[in-house]
C-alpha cells in the first residue's frame, strides 16, 4: 500500500475511533481518487466530536457552501416546528390558496404527500432537455420570480399519494406554506425577513449554525428544495442534530416522533422518507446511499453534484462530503463514502 500524501494523516485526529491511518486514507481518496468529481470538504464526526476534517485548496472551516437538494431537509425540519405548534397538520390538506375552489382535486393533497413526494403533481425533475425540466423552469426560467405560484400551478397527473416523484417544486411549495403561516399577507420583504428570522431562531441559533443562510426569490418565498448554505461543520451539526432524534445538549428542538416520520420509508418508496433519503433498497434501479454496505437505519441528506450529510445513530456517526460530482461518478463517489461509513462499528 502507497504511503499517505503529506498532510492526509493530520485531517484526523489521533484518537478517530477507528485505526487513524485507515480513516485518513479513506478520506483522502475522496480528494484524490479518479473518476467521482472534485470534492471541496469532508467532515467526520464520531460520538459529537469532529475525527476528522479537510478542504481543498482555497476552501477553509469558514467557506459556506449551498447544500443543493439537502435544503429539502431543512425544509422539512420547519414543518415539523410548525406542526409541533399545532398551525399544520399531516393529513389534512395542505392549505394552497389557488387549490381550494371548488372542484379543483388538488385539494385533496395532503401534506404528509407534499413531504413524501407523491402529491401527484406535473413535476417532471431531470429532464432533457434540461430547460424542459420543471426544476429548471422554476429556478430559471418562467418561474423564476415566484417559484411557488409556478410550483404550486402545475396539474395532478396522478392521484395524490399513488407515486412517488422526487421534485424540487414540491419543496418549495413546502417553504410557501411555511411562510405563509409566519407572515400571511406579508409583502415580499416581509415574508422573507419573516422566514429569515424564524429559521435563524428556531433552528440555526439552537444549533449553533451561526453560517446558516438561505435564498430567497423576489415574493419572498424560501428557495427550499436548493438553496440554503452552510459551512461543512454547519452542516455536520445539522447531522448530528438528526442523529439525536431533533435535539442539541438535551434540548429537544423538533419533536423525535417528528425526526423518526422523515426517517419512515414512504409507502410509494423503500428508500425515501420524509425530504430525507434512507439507506434502504429502492425496488427498482435507482440507489442514492448504499444499502448493500451499510444499516438501513443510516439516512442522508443528498444534494446535486454529490452534496451529502450521512446520518447513521448505529454508528453514531455523521459524514459530510462537499464537492461538484457528476451523475456518471456519483456511484462511485458512494461507494467511497460507504468505506468511511463501514470503517465504524455498529453498536
Amino acid at each position: 500500500m502507497p504511503p499517505l500524501p503529506a498532510g492526509a494523516l493530520e485531517a484526523v485526529v489521533t484518537d478517530p475511533g477507528v485505526p487513524r491511518e485507515q480513516l485518513a486514507r479513506a478520506v483522502d481518496d475522496l480528494f484524490t481518487a479518479e473518476d467521482i468529481g472534485t470534492t471541496y470538504a469532508v467532515v467526520v464526526v464520531h460520538n459529537g466530536k469532529i475525527v476528522a476534517e479537510r478542504y481543498a485548496e482555497g476552501m477553509s472551516e469558514d467557506t459556506r457552501f449551498v447544500g443543493w437538494s439537502m435544503s429539502k431537509t431543512v425544509t422539512a425540519v420547519l414543518i415539523g416546528m410548525l406542526v409541533a405548534d399545532g398551525r399544520l397538520e399531516l393529513d389534512e390538506p395542505a392549505p394552497v390558496p389557488s387549490w381550494q375552489r371548488a372542484g379543483d382535486p388538488r385539494g385533496e393533497i395532503t401534506l404528509r404527500q407534499l413531504l413524501q413526494m407523491r402529491s401527484g403533481l406535473r413535476h417532471n425533475e431531470g429532464y432533457d432537455p434540461p430547460y424542459e425540466s420543471s426544476e429548471v423552469q422554476m429556478l430559471y426560467l418562467a418561474g423564476h420570480d415566484d417559484m411557488a405560484a409556478f410550483a404550486e400551478a402545475q396539474a395532478l397527473e396522478t392521484a395524490p399519494g399513488e407515486q412517488f416523484r422526487y421534485s424540487t417544486a414540491t419543496s418549495v411549495i413546502l417553504a410557501d406554506i411555511a411562510t405563509d403561516l409566519i407572515a400571511p399577507d406579508g409583502t415580499p420583504a416581509q415574508r422573507q425577513q419573516a422566514m429569515a428570522t424564524f429559521l435563524d431562531a428556531r433552528l440555526a441559533a439552537p444549533l449553533g449554525m451561526e453560517s446558516m443562510i438561505g435564498e430567497y426569490d423576489a415574493a419572498g418565498t424560501l428557495t427550499g428544495g436548493s438553496s440554503i448554505w452552510a459551512t461543512a461543520r454547519d452542516w455536520g451539526k445539522f447531522g448530528e442534530f438528526l442523529r439525536h432524534g431533533g435535539s442539541v445538549k438535551g434540548a429537544q428542538i423538533v419533536p423525535r416522533r417528528w425526526i423518526e416520520f422523515m426517517r419512515t420509508p414512504s409507502p410509494a418508496s423503500p428508500d425515501y422518507g420524509a425530504q430525507t433519503w434512507l439507506n434502504r433498497p429502492s425496488g427498482g434501479e435507482r440507489s442514492e446511499l448504499f444499502a448493500a454496505r451499510g444499516p438501513d437505519s443510516a439516512f442522508a441528506a443528498v444534494g446535486h453534484l454529490g452534496q451529502y450529510v450521512i446520518v447513521s445513530p448505529d454508528q453514531s456517526l455523521t459524514v459530510v462530503r462537499l464537492g461538484k460530482t457528476d451523475g456518471p461518478e456519483r456511484p462511485a463517489l458512494v461507494q467511497q463514502l460507504a468505506d468511511i461509513v463501514q470503517l465504524y462499528p455498529g453498536r
